[in-house]
């Protein structure tokens, strides 16, 4: 047997009810330029709309006219998505409360995971989003995945029961130790006071 290696999330679909609650959703209040549209190749009567998360890979969303937005949660059973996160800067998720109360969207407020922060809130199908921030930025070379695997052994070998900062900081001096060079003989932490 062997796998099938992935290499990053190509697109997400989702089902969507009219082509313009799509629209004004994803590009109006996300802020996802709407870049290519065309028929639901494998049912004509749908419309498949794509847009650009900010990464250039895509979300694509099935519509169809006799669809209506119905503002109640989605299925959260097993086998069902259960939220979409969105990546966004710390500048644009320092606005995010107050934009979503300008237009008198529910969400959760603020929310602190440890290794980045975070609001929840549920697009006009009842979907739910987030929108995340991370904490860190990953040093030259490495990954935010990278960062996250060395920050899960400092949590794990310390005891604790979520990733916190300190953990983050660790990883990020780990990476750093790992993939940079020195002409020094000896990186261990000094007192130069």
């Amino acid at each position: 047997m062997r796998k099938i290696q992935s290499q990053g999330i190509h697109h997400i679909t989702l089902m969507g009810a009219d082509r313009q609650t799509s629209i004004d959703f994803w590009e109006g209040v996300m802020g996802m330029p709407f870049i290519f549209d065309q028929p639901n190749l494998d049912d004509p009567d749908e419309g498949h709309l794509y847009f650009d998360p900010g990464d250039g890979r895509l979300i694509t969303v099935f519509t169809n006219e006799t669809r209506k937005p119905v503002h109640t949660r989605t299925p959260t059973d097993a086998g069902c998505v259960h939220h979409l996160a969105i990546n966004v800067s710390l500048a644009s998720f320092r606005q995010i409360e107050a934009r979503l109360n300008d237009r008198g969207i529910r969400h959760s407020g603020h929310k602190d995971r440890g290794f980045m922060d975070s609001i929840y809130f549920k697009d006009p199908l009842g979907f739910l989003i987030e929108c995340a921030c991370y904490k860190f930025e990953p040093p030259a070379g490495c990954t935010h995945a990278d960062v996250m695997i060395e920050a899960h052994k400092a949590r794990v070998k310390a005891g604790d029961y979520n990733i916190q900062e300190i953990h983050l900081a660790d990883a990020i001096e780990t990476l750093v130790e790992r993939t940079q060079g020195t002409l020094s003989d000896d990186r261990s932490p000094k007192n130069p006071y």
